[in-house]
């Protein structure tokens, strides 16, 4: 597994590979969100069912433009979401027709949130779009919190290592669905 810079990680992204990642309260895995086969590795990888969809996290609410359609959305609805962007709050919102199955799983809504930790954000404005973000462990386990971990856990499943150090929360992220206001998941 190579550990790399942010900047370095293009490369190995735009070839359909799969990396973890520092975020704001934990490790992410990612991949490029328009690529299927890098998708499914990313399952595979983390032995999660496809039908849970996925999260994109960007570093700007327009790298989400070909993924939400904010046409479903009200312009209230749409300003209480830009308010809490950047930071640790994950928006359920309307997909696009288009979507791949693989990001959305079941559902005709995609989670998203525009980061404000300064790694992710590198990334995405590298990629100059979105990454797929999903917590960097097994399907039903805690979080990897530390680099050795992802080391020790990941050896051989993924691609690259992005060096960085996590954020400051301490719970992953609040999710909300953006039509109705629900608090779907408190992270705060």
């Amino acid at each position: 597994m190579l550990q790399l810079q942010p900047d370095a990680v293009v490369n190995v992204i735009s070839k359909g590979g799969v990396i973890a990642y520092p975020t704001e309260a934990v490790f992410g895995l990612g991949c490029d969100p328009d690529n299927e086969i890098a998708i499914q590795k990313l399952l595979d990888v983390k032995q999660r069912p496809w039908q849970k969809g996925l999260i994109l996290i960007a570093s700007h609410y327009e790298q989400l433009a070909n993924y939400v359609d904010e046409s479903q959305l009200t312009s209230v609805q749409l300003e209480f979401v830009l308010s809490k962007w950047p930071g640790p709050f994950t928006f359920v919102m309307p997909i696009k027709s288009n979507v791949s199955s693989l990001l959305c799983g079941e559902f005709s809504s995609i989670a998203v949130r525009v980061s404000a930790h300064p790694t992710v954000r590198a990334l995405c404005d590298t990629l100059h779009k979105p990454l797929v973000s999903t917590s960097a462990n097994l399907a039903g386990e805690a979080p990897v919190m530390q680099t050795r971990q992802i080391l020790t856990d990941f050896n051989g499943k993924i691609d690259a290592l992005v060096l960085g150090a996590l954020g400051e929360q301490h719970q992953p992220s609040t999710i909300i669905d953006a039509r109705t206001g629900h608090v779907i998941r408190n992270g705060n």
